[in-house]
């Protein structure tokens, strides 16, 4: 997946994880249930007869996997037999297709192939122009669906980290008027700077770090453009990334305005570009983000102006999700959601004679839960209370495109919707101790994973890396994102029988290997039992959610928590 989508961060999360799963701390031994220890030698689990097996999940691996499928990239051969697959089988379930009569959901997208000019040129500094090189010093891009942008000689304004947060009392807009201008900001929030675990949330990052945050708040301030500093350690991901996750075409969603109302020029900037403007500014970089990091930060105008082109090829065409649906038997308009994203990256650069991206692990594996869940709901005696629907989302490879799209566009009412369990890049490493919960202590759906793996004899592994965002970064997202509580838990720290040193090697093994790489195929070798165990964890979960008659709430302090109140009281 890619860097700024979710399982490369992920994958990266767990590699924290592991490294920090020796030093668990004593806060968290003593509220979750199950204390992490040496591995049992015990490593059966237990098999109730729901339907979910590592044999039947595999199954659906291998065939989502095949070179058949092409890698299963949007807008190629390899989508239509993926999501025909999917459909096929939901059919052969008994599932019931969306409220439409279709199992597919179209999704309007736009791939744009952007070609930025070579430079990027700065005027008006006290020592002459500047000029930045595309790559070494930036890299720019644009969602405005137009053959060419141009940006001329835009002033550029610093503002902070382009954050309006009133929950926090923070405004980096205030009194700042940005119509035809650029804006300069950091990456990541406030709270990530200091020691000060009250200010936002320490640490931990929230959405308004998230540079798709950054991105829409510039717009919804009229900026022409807006630019993102980058700086490795509270980016958590290094220049490399940035140069590699912003070549060659992109997919977007397709509006009704073709991209008019984002900002002309979107980019972002390495930290010594941005430390050179200051000096042509006659001003201190560091004096700046230390400005930035206090309460009443007032933007500073850099006196500088900004001039550069980019030239775009277009195509319009769309996408599909799979939605499957399993009528509730007490409230069938309130719904509980599971989701996993079917694409991958389809045919590519050969490696070691091999093009096809099979994408096995990411995310057949997500998509074969899909399936095996819902086998086990419909080998129920009694079927759920709420209905449960069954979501195969697209371009989660492109920017999580397909959840963006169906959060926009509800095939059931958000305010009905009970919750979201989403499923990517589930271990193949055997039965696991660990559930690791990304996102922890952002809803009471930590409590429901909890008692689930307190079934299975597992614990919950809270997100070590808070500060690096990774709850923003996958499908699930774009639930919470519009107010609907998401879980998005697996194991993969710490192996049932082998432990967490032995994971750590399979983790990196993985990254430096099969990481979206033609290897991430199928392999009969594998031991599938952890996925069967997640498989059935969430099946519980999901079936609670189902039979109960209230709602999970998000805790105190989620920035998600008000968007929900809002859309409940409109039930």
């Amino acid at each position: 997946m890619h860097i700024f989508s979710s399982r490369l961060l992920a994958s990266a999360l767990l590699l924290g994880l592991l490294a920090s799963c020796q030093s668990q701390t004593k806060q968290t031994a003593s509220t979750e249930s199950g204390t992490p220890g040496a591995a049992p030698a015990d490593t059966t689990i237990t098999s109730p007869n729901d339907g979910i097996t590592g044999a039947d999940i595999g199954q659906h691996i291998k065939v989502l996997a095949s070179d058949e499928f092409q890698g299963r990239k949007p807008f190629t051969a390899g989508e239509e037999k993926a999501t025909a697959y999917l459909a096929d089988q939901f059919r052969k379930l008994g599932l019931k297709p969306g409220p439409d009569g279709s199992y597919f959901q179209k999704v309007p997208l736009v791939e744009i192939t952007g070609m930025p000019a070579p430079t990027m040129q700065i005027t008006g500094g006290k020592s002459g122009p500047v000029t930045l090189n595309l790559s070494t010093d930036y890299v720019a891009f644009t969602e405005q669906e137009k053959p060419s942008v141009a940006v001329s000689n835009s002033p550029l304004v610093f503002a902070g980290y382009g954050v309006v947060a009133p929950e926090y009392k923070w405004d980096d807009y205030a009194g700042l008027d940005v119509k035809g201008k650029t804006v300069v900001v950091l990456v990541n929030d406030p709270g990530n700077a200091g020691n000060d675990t009250t200010f936002f949330k320490g640490n931990a990052m929230t959405y308004y770090g998230r540079w798709t945050y950054k991105y829409e708040e510039a717009a919804r301030h009229g900026a022409t453009g807006l630019l993102i500093v980058h700086d490795t350690k509270p980016a958590a991901y290094p220049w490399s990334v940035v140069q590699s996750s912003y070549s060659g075409a992109k997919l977007r969603p397709q509006t009704a305005d073709k991209g008019a109302s984002k900002c002309t020029l979107e980019g972002w900037l390495t930290l010594d570009a941005t430390k050179r403007l200051f000096q042509a500014a006659g001003q201190s970089y560091d004096d700046a983000y230390a400005a930035a990091n206090k309460p009443g930060f007032k933007a500073i105008p850099l006196n500088l102006n900004v001039s550069t082109t980019i030239k775009n090829k277009l195509k319009r065409t769309a996408s599909k999700n799979v939605v499957a649906v399993i009528s509730g038997e007490k409230r069938p308009n309130e719904y509980v959601v599971y989701s996993a994203h079917w694409d991958h990256l389809g045919i590519g650069a050969p490696v070691a004679g091999d093009s096809i991206y099979n994408g096995a692990l990411d995310n057949a594996s997500g998509c074969a839960a899909l399936l095996s869940i819902a086998k086990a709901y419909t080998q129920l005696e009694k079927g759920p209370g709420r209905s449960i629907v069954f979501l195969a989302v697209t371009g989660e490879e492109q920017g999580l495109l397909g959840s963006a799209y169906y959060a926009a566009h509800p095939l059931f009412p958000l305010n009905k919707t009970v919750a979201d369990l989403n499923m990517d890049d589930l271990p193949a490493s055997g039965p696991m101790r660990d559930l690791t919960v990304i996102g922890y202590g952002q809803s009471e759906l930590d409590d429901y994973a909890r008692a689930a793996a307190k079934e299975q004899d597992r614990y919950i592994l809270p997100d070590q890396n808070a500060e690096k965002g990774y709850y923003y970064r996958s499908d699930h997202f774009n639930f919470a994102k519009v107010g609907v509580p998401a879980l998005y838990a697996s194991g993969g720290a710490d192996s049932r029988s082998k432990g967490k040193e032995y994971m750590e090697k399979q983790h990196q093994e993985y990254e430096a290997k099969h990481y979206h790489q033609p290897s991430d195929e199928y392999n009969p070798k594998w031991d599938l039992r952890g996925m069967e165990q997640d498989a059935r964890l969430l099946f519980q979960v999901g079936l609670r959610l189902a039979n109960e008659t209230t709602f999970p709430q998000w805790k105190p302090g989620s920035e998600f928590k008000a968007i929900r109140q809002k859309s409940l009281a409109n039930k």
